[in-house]
């Protein structure tokens, strides 16, 4: 049924639209006077070149199909592949991300601002959120980029005659090195001791040049350093034009993705022993739902899979249109958890394959993030016919899946910064120079990533920095925020006058207990099993590297708080008052239906009432 034909939602629109003009032309005067303010300040200056005339239009997505496509790539990345399939078929898998989702999408719409305006207009209180996501998202950004310059590597060796993971007759190979493609020596590969597969060699002592620990820093991988700079240059140039060139952009790194898939898929499927691997992944073990690690450990999935808690759909969402429908976005959800589904029959086929070629369980070959996709996909490739043109595929997959996740990363920053210093950063060919400049920045931060100490640092960022308790406990706090102090009715409110349909009752629960409530359990849980961080199981960190990671960890928790505080202290008038202040939404926000009705009630009495009270003072003289 049509909007305007439900309820007076037309007439409704059509009030809202005339106090819209009146106080667009409110703006309009305003803005004049600035002008001419400006001018008085620039004598100087001609009239179209004052300063308020330079500042550039935010912008915003070019159709609908660009927000979503871009909302689809940020969310669909090498989670999907390498993390999601392994948890479900360790775990039994567990979703619940739907809420927070819509939360994001919402406010970011609403306000049309970046991760931390957008939170200084809702809550100023709680604009230590967008600063905390921020540098959750600095962290991650420096590690995914690092992953799409190993896949490129990779890629650029899968076209050779030979794979050069698939023998141990190259210059890197030890004497223990072993070819697990020779069919006279997989029967016999359980009972080898002391041997390591031709295809963990490659990783560790050609591409990473690993070191004996995060002491040993070690020279640069040039060659890595290389395949760094192209994947920023990508990166760069996918987004120097904003949301203009974004969306571009995503129409292929955002759909080709998934003819790689289909592709592998339809491969994996048609290997001997695929069978196996998919019966072993569809299996799940009902006595793991009682172990709370399963939880734990799905939920941060399901945070990382729907890319929210640091804020990513917050500054997609701000560049839509006023009346997107944000609620019947929350569709992709589907689509996304749809796409990890079938990313674990691709991943176990292909498990299963290189299990019955070996002759062993699928235990021992399955394996999840940086090891599934550097030793063990290529291992199995290496047994494939067409070995290189499987790899090629596998690789080319995974560097459009994390470019894309990349890109909204460094948009979340970029814009966070352009709206939090507009009258800087958002005039003409600045955007591009910021951009230029935080990539260049990125670029020889992340050396100390591809040094032959790299691996340890890595893993030490993504472990801490990046880590799923930090992104769960935003996740809790702007949850809390929404349905307590903003109000999870006055954002139903919103989302009704914006989409033109009311959220179910139970997102509200969600907002107001259950998000929070299962969040700050697993957080606890967190804390109580809490086991540090190893390398291959056997190297164990220095105690000032733990210090370092937790460091990097209470460096986006505490921020939260800390701005919340400081805004606290250095406000005006009694305690009551100031929070009363911070808890309150910028008066220029739209107003949603019923707050303008209840303006215009409240204005209405306040007239009837002066009127009252000049008829009682004409009696009284």
């Amino acid at each position: 049924m049509d909007r305007g034909t439900r309820g007076g939602y037309g007439e409704r629109r059509q009030d809202w639209s005339q106090e819209e003009k009146t106080r667009q032309g409110e703006k309009g005067n305003l803005v004049e006077d600035r002008m001419k303010t400006e001018q008085e300040k620039w004598p100087g200056v001609k009239e179209d070149e004052a300063p308020e005339k330079k500042m550039e239009e935010r912008g915003q997505w070019a159709s609908k199909t660009e927000f979503l496509l871009a909302l689809l790539g940020s969310m669909v990345g090498l989670g999907n592949v390498w993390r999601f399939p392994y948890l479900c078929y360790k775990n039994g898998g567990v979703a619940c991300g739907v809420p927070l989702f819509l939360l994001e999408n919402t406010i970011g719409q609403y306000t049309r601002q970046g991760l931390i305006t957008c939170w200084r207009k809702l809550c100023p209180l709680a604009e230590g959120i967008g600063y905390a996501g921020l540098v959750i998202q600095l962290y991650g950004s420096m590690c995914y980029i690092v992953i799409l310059a190993w896949a490129l590597f990779y890629l650029i060796f899968s076209f050779r005659a030979q794979l050069p993971w698939a023998s141990c007759t190259n210059a890197w190979n030890t004497v223990n090195c072993v070819d697990l493609t020779t069919r006279n020596l997989t029967a016999n590969w359980t009972q080898l001791t002391n041997t390591t597969a031709a295809a963990v060699e490659f990783w560790e002592r050609r591409v990473l040049s690993i070191s004996g620990g995060i002491e040993e820093v070690g020279g640069v991988r040039w060659e890595l350093a290389l395949c760094l700079f192209l994947m920023w240059v990508t990166c760069y140039f996918c987004l120097w034009k904003g949301v203009k060139s974004t969306g571009r952009a995503v129409y292929f790194t955002a759909t080709f993705p998934y003819v790689m898939l289909l592709v592998l898929l339809v491969r994996g499927l048609t290997l001997p022993g695929a069978l196996q691997g998919i019966v072993f992944y569809l299996y799940p073990d009902p006595t793991r739902l009682a172990d709370p690690q399963v939880w734990m450990e799905a939920g941060a999935q399901i945070f990382f899979s729907y890319s929210v808690g640091a804020g990513s759909l917050t500054v997609l969402g701000s560049y839509n249109n006023y009346n997107n429908n944000c609620y019947k976005d929350c569709w992709l959800c589907l689509l996304n958890s749809g796409t990890s589904f079938v990313a674990g029959f691709a991943v176990f086929s292909v498990l299963g394959f290189m299990a019955h070629e070996l002759g062993v369980p699928i235990e021992k070959v399955a394996e999840s993030g940086p090891g599934l996709a550097f030793i063990v996909y290529p291992q199995a490739t290496a047994m494939m016919p067409l070995p290189q043109l499987w790899a090629a595929c596998f690789f080319f997959m995974l560097i459009l899946l994390g470019l894309d996740t990349q890109f909204v990363s460094v948009e979340v920053v970029v814009t966070s910064m352009c709206d939090l210093f507009p009258a800087v950063l958002r005039r003409a060919g600045r955007r591009q120079i910021f951009l230029l400049l935080f990539c260049v920045a990125c670029f020889f931060v992340e050396f100390c990533l591809i040094s032959e100490g790299g691996m340890y640092v890595f893993q030490l960022i993504d472990y801490y920095g990046g880590s799923g308790v930090c992104v769960i406990f935003l996740a809790a706090l702007e949850s809390s925020i929404i349905g307590w102090v903003f109000g999870a009715e006055r954002l139903c409110d919103v989302i009704e006058d914006m989409a033109g349909v009311r959220p179910n009752a139970f997102f509200k629960v969600c907002w107001c207990y259950l998000t929070p409530l299962v969040s700050l359990g697993s957080i606890i849980f967190y804390f109580v099993k809490y086991q540090p961080l190893t390398f291959n199981h056997w190297y164990v960190y220095p105690d000032w590297a733990y210090a370092l990671g937790w460091i990097m960890a209470l460096s986006s928790i505490l921020l939260a708080p800390f701005f919340g505080i400081i805004k606290i202290c250095t406000g005006k008038g009694s305690i009551k008052q100031r929070l009363s202040a911070l808890c309150h939404p910028d008066d220029n926000l739209p107003l949603a239906e019923k707050q303008r009705a209840a303006r215009q009630q409240g204005a209405r009495e306040g007239t009837e009432m002066g009127e009252m009270l000049t008829d009682e003072q004409r009696r009284v003289k």
